[in-house]
């Protein structure tokens, strides 16, 4: 047991307890943060693909009260009669579009016997830095839309909406931020309005199909917990052989059994000489 005392000296634990703390980061937090990002992306892959190939429906069978979301069916395509509310119009900032920054031009629209929907009309782009340019207004009187329902974004805390240039401006497609900030309740989800539909403006690209880089990620990690461990191990056991050998007798290099062994030959011992 004397051989293994190193082991409660401070160094070795503060290194035991990192090295417990590392591993079950790695298993606890880091690799579920990037196995659950590969599955939100599969996930949403998957609904984007499926939307191609389904018939648009009335999104009143999505999204059949005011209270209504439809997490299950983002990117569905969707069809809706009714009207729209520029009165309650809202821009959101800090978009990037080609990697330009950009407004998205928020606008409720009331379907015919249905509930109010936000209706994300497109994108515009800032003049002068970050002015808002002259929009298009939306158009009157009852008109049919094609769109695709889209969750509802996560407001930041720290960031609420203003009014400035005439607009109120958010920083994220918030249903719920947007129903406090206007007054006028809305669905759950939003609608993300098609090419050549009335009201459009800049029309937003698909995302890209790529499943990216999160689950390699994760297997890392899981890699990394397991590692570490049995990094630990080693060293530790290198120890406990290079002890064994110092307390036995040694005799030094040349024959001369009273050399004393230098702090050079005890690591060589350890770790291996230089070639």
């Amino acid at each position: 047991m004397k051989r293994l005392a190193f082991l409660l000296r401070p160094g070795w634990i503060a290194l035991a307890l990192a090295v417990v703390a590392f591993a079950y980061l790695c298993f606890t937090v880091l690799a579920p943060w990037q196995l659950g990002k590969n599955t939100k992306t599969n996930r949403e892959n998957s609904q984007i693909e499926n939307s191609l190939k389904a018939d648009p429906v009335a999104v009143t069978t999505l999204l059949p009260h005011q209270d209504s979301s439809a997490p299950d069916a983002q990117w569905r395509r969707v069809t809706a009669t009714g009207h729209y509310v520029p009165a309650a119009e809202v821009l959101a900032r800090l978009r990037v579009v080609g990697g330009s920054p950009a407004y998205n031009v928020l606008t409720p629209f009331t379907i015919d016997g249905g509930p109010t929907v936000l209706v994300d009309r497109g994108y515009v782009l800032p003049i002068q830095g970050n002015t808002v340019p002259e929009i298009a207004p939306a158009p009157t009187g009852t008109v049919t839309i094609t769109a695709r329902l889209r969750d509802s974004e996560t407001a930041p805390p720290d960031k609420q909406p203003f009014r400035e240039n005439g607009f109120t401006q958010i920083y994220a497609i918030d249903t719920a931020e947007v129903t406090a900030a206007t007054g006028v309740p809305v669905a759950g989800s939003y609608l993300q309005l098609m090419e050549n539909q009335p009201g459009i403006l800049g029309v937003a690209e698909l995302p890209h199909l790529d499943p990216g880089p999160f689950l390699s990620y994760g297997i890392q990690w899981i890699a990394f917990g397991i590692v570490a461990p049995i990094g630990l191990g080693y060293f530790a056991y290198a120890e406990i052989k290079a002890r064994r050998r110092e307390s036995a007798p040694t005799t030094a290099a040349a024959g001369n059994p009273s050399a004393p062994v230098t702090v050079e030959d005890k690591l060589a011992d350890r770790y291996g000489r230089r070639p």
